[in-house]
């Protein structure tokens, strides 16, 4: 019914179901009435419900896809505040307090007896917590999106709201104009459809309808002696008490509760569940509509409270652990440290730089590891870096595994905007920088603690932010006692994935894990003390201590692995005089390319080498043969894993060449403890069958290991993504196994082409396509709806600016140059590629990631040779 002055919702709002919507007059604690609008998805006799709590100035709008998505059994209720939306508009100011105990009138009226999931957004956040510190008994669980409870120790709350909030600006920008409701839509990232946002505003389209809007903002409790401030203080620190569940769920590029609200929060509820959602912004529920699903997903995982121990999740972000090993010991990474305390032999090189000592490592690795904990590092939290490889970078990692805290590494190979994604997303603590990365950490704003990795003028450090020095540090702990070490199951680093198809993502691994993961490198790759490494990826060559293998990175740029040559290669090999290599393809190419500037002594040298690895992405058998020039004394293995896992299998040159061809690239067979299986495609290309390992089956490669990471970090949605069946993790990648049991990879799951016949993978048409005479790379992309899509093969010819690689040289931001092929060619790509081509077009190069300069963005390809074939784009070569 229609009660009282409150109006009816428009018919024929995007997305909203005009059955869910009712009104009902409601008698608060003062016997006085209003009249509400709620939405409602009428489930009688749930299993329970969720009570969804908008902010200012939405309105119960914003959860239309939750009432639509809801859990089996859950009902779903979402009101209108009162004075907003379509419920009555009211003539006095309504406090925080008066807010929480309108929303338990509401329930009561409405028959809620729980048990209750609340879910709240923005001002709606803290008002959905009131009701559940007041309704304990009924709560079981709570959602936050993009909100806070309190304003950070030195905030002075957030800037757009603040300058809402002055009263000459209060009442024109939130009562007398709709700007604070136009305002808030605009805000989306994407930007939101226009009949999405006269939705929102249809509710305030007078000053009359947009009192509450400016009342809303005039309650907001800035300052101490602000009357809500004690019903908001108490319910800020109310919540550290509350023991359910608790999701929450993020946009981190909200200008209005920015990271450190997040952070707060999570210091509130430390056992919460998170996911952030790269690029959504402050309305969570439009930006990242998949929000619904992820809360429909953990409400039906929600354990059982009536179970002993079952009334909160483990681990901090919600991710499953897997079943402790049967070592509750594992090895430490800095055991090969203490074995060789009195070696004298080296340890890291810096090539063109220094040398360090076993023992000197030791020593240093202890001191700095008791002088962070006696300067505020404590076990658990987090240590960014933000230094150039080198004996600085070496000592830095395996201090601050000593000290029982965790490595997070987001290197170079992200760019700046990445790496400042990744450190504000891994919430870090501390921050160890050379004086460029002092720099950046200014730049990128992080709230850590900074830490210079060498002395620095006093005047750069007070600007730049530095707390202490490296040396400092190391003398702090001369006398301090080492701290204990840490347990097992103990974080100790997160790293990120290389950001090829997409925002990259932290990947925490434990120690446990990780000493699993060195112990089957140095078995399978034979790996003993009389080693030395040289590796063209810093990261790699991090773990050489952890090996017990002494090691070097080249001179070269880490953000670009193809500027390694021949000679820069040798000269490291000779350094350390290594015996094996890891370098990615792009770096093997250029080290082909170069060979022949080597000098005899360089050849020498590189003739010593016995253990040649490669991966990042797949090598071609003819650079593995180009490379027996280089290398020849060198077994080449191209191990195939990811950040979540590596490696998964091994495979050597000459098990590709007696595999042969097939679709795809073969990656070897599993390694020991590992095991591999397929998850088949279905008709629209979706992985989700039973796993297998039937010969020739096409589907998303699973893995099972003891070195699998333990989780995504701060992703909790793509972690149970991941992780299905339990226990397994699904890689992305897409391929099958042979009957030898041989795997092969035909690409990633995001780049399968979706065909009115079914699914088609990438990666055999390319390598088909690339035998066309004169054709040097080649990238099989879909163009058009899924189910429907076509195959565009884009390849890319001898002679083009990119190189005989077929791989780009100059900065991967500026536009690609695409035209038709020539008939001639067109045709031969067609009869190569062996499946139906709808057209072939001819690029002057192939967009790469940036750390492996490897990975092609085929996602990039397909959108501009969509707009070229179109007709949107229609000059040719040259065309910028």
């Amino acid at each position: 019914m229609t009660a009282g002055n409150a109006t009816p919702v428009p018919p024929a709002l995007p997305g909203l179901d005009p059955a869910w919507s009712r009104h009902l007059t409601v008698a608060d604690r003062t016997g006085t009435e209003h009249d509400w609008h709620v939405l409602d998805n009428g489930v009688e006799n749930p299993v329970g419900t969720l009570l969804c709590v908008h902010g200012n100035p939405t309105w119960s709008y914003l959860w239309r896809r939750l009432l639509a998505g809801a859990p089996a059994g859950w009902r779903v209720i979402a009101p209108d505040q009162l004075g907003m939306g379509w419920s009555q508009r009211l003539p006095g100011l309504r406090s925080l307090e008066q807010r929480v105990a309108d929303l338990g009138d509401l329930t009561a009226a409405l028959g809620v007896t729980g048990p209750v999931v609340t879910v709240g957004h923005d001002w709606g956040g803290v008002i959905s917590l009131g009701w559940a510190l007041e309704h304990r008994a009924q709560l079981r669980g709570v959602v936050l999106a993009n909100t806070a409870v309190a304003m950070p120790p030195g905030d002075l709350g957030p800037a757009l709201i603040r300058l809402a909030h002055a009263p000459g600006v209060r009442s024109a920008v939130t009562v007398g104009t709709p700007v604070f409701v136009r305002a808030t839509t605009a805000l989306s990232r994407p930007p939101l459809p226009r009949d999405v946002r006269d939705a929102f505003a249809a509710p305030y389209g007078s000053a009359a309808r947009r009192r509450a809007v400016g009342d809303f903002v005039a309650d907001i409790p800035f300052s101490t002696g602000h009357p809500s401030r004690p019903a908001q203080e108490a319910i800020a620190e109310g919540i550290r008490s509350l023991q359910v569940p608790a999701l929450l769920l993020w946009g981190p590029r909200d200008p209005v509760f920015g990271e450190r609200y997040l952070t707060d929060l999570r210091g509130r509820l430390p056992h919460a569940a998170l996911h952030r959602y790269e690029g959504a912004s402050h309305l969570l529920p439009e930006d990242a509509p998949q929000y619904a699903t992820a809360v429909a997903q953990w409400v039906a995982e929600l354990p059982d409270p009536s179970l002993p121990g079952s009334a909160l999740p483990g681990p901090a972000d919600g991710g499953r652990r897997p079943t402790p090993a049967a070592d509750e010991d594992p090895r430490p990474p800095w055991a090969a440290l203490t074995e060789r305390a009195d070696d004298a032999s080296p340890a890291v090189v810096e090539v063109g730089g220094s040398t360090v000592s076993w023992a000197e490592l030791n020593r240093r690795v202890e001191r700095l590891a008791a002088g962070l904990a006696a300067t505020g590092v404590r076990p658990g939290h987090r240590v960014g870096l933000l230094v150039e490889p080198s004996a600085d970078l070496t000592a830095a990692v395996y201090a601050v595994w000593r000290a029982g805290a965790v490595v997070v590494v987001a290197d170079k190979g992200l760019g700046f905007r990445g790496m400042r994604r990744a450190l504000r997303g891994a919430a870090v603590d501390h921050v160890v920088c050379g004086t460029a990365g002092l720099a950046a950490a200014r730049l990128m704003g992080l709230p850590a603690t900074r830490i210079a990795a060498s002395s620095v003028r006093p005047a750069a450090r007070r600007v730049l932010g530095a707390v202490r020095t490296l040396p400092e540090i190391e003398d702090a702990g001369r006398d301090a006692p080492v701290p204990a070490v840490p347990s097992g199951d103990a974080d100790c680093a997160v790293l990120f994935t290389s950001g090829a198809t997409g925002p990259a993502k932290g990947v925490v691994y434990t120690r446990r894990q990780a000493s699993a993961q060195l112990a089957l490198v140095r078995a399978t790759y034979r790996l003993t003390g009389e080693d030395r490494l040289v590796a063209a990826f810093a990261p790699f060559a991090l773990l050489g201590p952890a090996l017990g293998i002494g090691s070097a990175v080249p001179d070269i740029d880490v953000t670009a692995p193809g500027s390694l040559t021949a000679s820069a290669l040798a000269e490291a090999v000779s350094a350390v005089d290594a015996t094996v290599v890891f370098a990615s393809p792009a770096a093997l190419r250029r080290v082909v390319a170069t060979a022949p500037e080597l000098t005899a002594g360089q050849r020498s040298a590189l003739g010593r080498v016995r253990l040649l690895m490669s991966a990042g992405a797949p090598v071609p058998v003819g650079l593995l043969a180009a490379l027996r020039d280089v290398l020849p004394s060198a077994e080449a293995h191209t191990p195939y894993g990811m950040t979540e896992a590596l490696p998964v299998t091994d495979v050597s040159a000459a098990e590709i060449a007696e595999a042969g061809d097939g679709n795809g690239v073969c990656v070897g067979r599993p390694l020991p403890g590992v095991e591999v299986a397929i998850s088949p495609f279905g008709p629209d290309g979706a992985a989700d069958g039973a796993l297998t390992g039937t010969p020739g089956t096409a589907g998303e490669i699973c893995v099972r290991a003891a070195h699998v990471k333990d989780r995504y970090d701060a992703l909790w949605a793509t972690e149970r993504a991941a992780a299905r069946p339990a226990g397994w993790h699904r890689t992305g990648d897409v391929g099958h196994l042979d009957a030898e049991g041989r795997l092969w990879v035909e690409g990633r799951l995001p780049h399968v082409i979706s065909t009115a016949e079914g699914p088609l993978t990438p990666v055999g048409i390319e390598q088909r396509a690339e035998r066309v005479p004169g054709v040097t790379a080649a990238a099989a992309v879909g163009v058009g709806p899924r189910g429907g899509q076509v195959v565009v093969v884009v390849v890319v010819l001898d002679g083009s600016e990119s190189g005989a690689s077929g791989r780009p040289r100059a900065r991967q931001a500026r536009r690609l140059r695409m035209a038709v092929a020539a008939p001639d060619l067109a045709d031969a790509v067609r009869a190569a590629a062996g499946v139906d081509v709808a057209a072939v077009l001819v690029a002057d190069r192939l967009p790469v990631d940036i750390r492996h300069q490897s990975k092609v963005d085929r996602r990039r390809v397909a959108e501009q040779a969509g707009r070229l074939l179109a007709g949107t784009r229609r000059r040719a070569a040259g065309d910028r």
